[in-house]
């Protein structure tokens, strides 16, 4: 849609990280020069924590693609509530080795003699294990285990724990004191200023084959700042819907009143998921409210679709004309 009518070679604003539209940001430089140092120990932890859609997957998403493959054996793992058991096994399934059938004492000695021949070759296992506020008290403590294995005096195992805030406050039980003295590196990330903003914003659509269409406001930009609170994730949700709204209403420049309805119509539309969660949770006798709400949602999503495929031929014909 949008793409071929800002003549755009990719989505600029996709939700999927992609290390090519990574921006160096001031909180991004630093939290790069914590993981960087942290890693040039060669053990223990290094910790990153922000806030949902701050960039801590975007960030490990750049190391990714400048780590040395000749140096590194890396392993990724995003968590939900797994047992210290199952975390073990995923951590064997990353490195290729089968785990499903092992008993505890099996595993770890398969682990450590991976590590081994690891380290025999000049590796190092890299461990990224992203929302691991998820992971209960115990999976950390058996990732300290780990980490305490050692080759030659040196450790073959490092691991970056990727997690939201309240992560902090998980390391602070006294329980996990001992992986509170393995963080060799930590660092929160904090959001984009407002001149940040605008400048990722134009940094995305560059990437994207931005050559000025459309334009945008000078007061467009302190609005997505201020809908956004400077949120990497937050931003790309707002600016893509923005550009579908352009598209929408046959427009090349971007206003600050187009971003503030934008902004508006995310926000209601939060709202009317909210409410009809609610009403499916209330008593049966609420059933007419629960099947209003979602006639309304519906209606908003077919209003919708109906200008996407109204302007989509308008494309198309006026294409064809050309």
């Amino acid at each position: 849609m949008y793409l071929e009518y800002y003549k755009l070679r990719t989505m600029p604003f996709q939700l999927t990280p992609d290390s090519q539209f990574f921006f160096d940001s001031q909180e991004h430089k630093r939290a790069i020069a914590h993981l960087i140092y942290g890693l040039s120990q060669e053990e223990g932890f290094i910790v990153i924590t922000g806030e949902i859609g701050a960039g801590k997957t975007m960030l490990v998403e750049r190391l990714w693609s400048q780590l040395d493959e000749r140096n590194f054996i890396g392993v990724r793992i995003a968590t939900t509530q797994i047992s210290n058991d199952d975390l073990l096994k995923m951590v064997a399934d990353g490195l290729g080795l089968r785990a499903e059938a092992l008993d505890k004492a099996t595993l770890l000695r398969r682990l450590e003699k991976f590590f081994g021949d690891a380290h025999a070759a000049g590796k190092r296992c890299l461990l990224v294990i992203d929302e691991v506020q998820n992971l209960p008290l115990v999976a950390l403590e058996e990732l300290r285990m780990l980490s305490n294995i050692t080759m030659a005096g040196r450790a073959p195992f490092q691991c970056i724990l990727l997690g939201q805030p309240q992560f902090r406050e998980m390391l602070s039980d006294s329980r996990l004191e001992q992986v509170q003295q393995r963080v060799l590196a930590s660092y929160h990330l904090g959001p984009l200023s407002s001149g940040e903003t605008r400048a990722y914003v134009e940094h995305r659509l560059r990437t994207a084959g931005w050559e000025g269409d459309p334009s945008f406001e000078d007061e467009a930009f302190p609005a997505i700042y201020h809908h956004t609170g400077g949120i990497p994730r937050r931003i790309n949700i707002l600016c893509s819907r923005v550009l579908l709204s352009g598209y929408l209403d046959d427009t090349h420049c971007i206003a600050e009143g187009m971003v503030k309805d934008v902004a508006g119509e995310l926000r209601s539309d939060l709202a009317a998921g909210r409410q009809i969660s609610a009403k499916q949770s209330a008593e049966s006798g609420h059933l007419d409210e629960r099947v209003d709400g979602r006639l309304l949602s519906i209606e908003r999503t077919l209003a919708r679709h109906e200008r996407v495929i109204k302007r989509t031929l308008e494309l198309t014909i006026r294409l064809v004309q050309e």
